[in-house]
């Protein structure tokens, strides 16, 4: 099981526990107690811990609110991971909700939540995204919300353009997007690609695509949501460090 996955969910089971917490997942504790020891962060980890922490709670109040606002009715979760929306958020009637990831990543979470009933039409599709792949039911005349959440990072520019070429293809009119971008670009997780527990996640780290650009320039429009502004409007504070924000787009 992945622990960049393991560690995302430990974020979001301690967000949860917050009087002022600014989602729920309640059922992100069920795959921190299953795995305890897979991801310690102590040491020199500490501040870059904070930084990760921080945009991964801002991060997953941005795409829980741009799913719930967005009109349509078909979504696809790209490198799905540990995610729960199908189970947590509130989805309109009619909803499809696809997640896709590694078959690895489902046998581990789907026992962990076979108790559990979605709120949606919830399909797994278990694939790698670096294959030719497809999703089984999926309507390519209907606008489809996408959300690659702490994905894009991970592939280089040739993946990226395989990858967006293919959302492209399966994008009805209406359809959106949502990323994060720029947290590779900060200076304190630049300093941080060697240090003792960190060098095995930032030697992943790719990200050489222009997204904007390429999502221009192949007829979406395009908005930049700065990270540090939401996270005031939600009254967080910003450690020292923090970088990046999102960007959506609308073809």
């Amino acid at each position: 099981m992945s622990k960049t996955a393991l560690g995302v969910a430990r974020v979001r089971a301690f967000e949860s526990r917050r009087p002022d917490r600014l989602f729920d997942d309640s059922l992100a504790q069920r795959f921190v107690d299953a795995a305890p020891d897979a991801f310690p962060v102590d040491g020199p980890m500490t501040t870059i811990g904070a930084v990760f922490h921080h945009h991964a709670v801002i991060r997953t109040r941005f795409l829980d609110d741009f799913l719930l606002a967005s009109e349509c009715r078909q979504v696809v979760l790209l490198a799905a991971g540990l995610d729960t929306r199908a189970f947590r958020l509130d989805w309109p009637d009619g909803t499809t909700l696809f997640e896709a990831d590694l078959p690895e990543v489902f046998a581990f979470k789907d026992a962990l939540l076979s108790d559990e009933v979605p709120r949606c039409d919830r399909r797994v599709v278990a694939m790698d995204l670096r294959d030719d792949w497809n999703l089984p039911g999926f309507d390519a005349t209907k606008p489809t919300a996408w959300v690659a959440e702490g994905l894009l990072i991970y592939l280089d520019e040739a993946e990226t353009d395989t990858l967006l070429s293919k959302v492209d293809q399966l994008s009805a009119p209406g359809s959106e997007i949502a990323f994060e971008r720029g947290l590779g670009d900060s200076e304190l997780l630049k300093k941080a690609r060697d240090l003792p527990g960190v060098s095995e996640y930032s030697k992943l780290w790719k990200g050489g695509l222009d997204t904007g650009r390429w999502l221009t320039g192949h007829g979406w429009r395009t908005h930049d949501h700065d990270g540090r502004a939401l996270a005031e409007r939600w009254g967080r504070v910003v450690p020292e460090g923090s970088a990046g924000g999102f960007l959506t787009a609308t073809k």
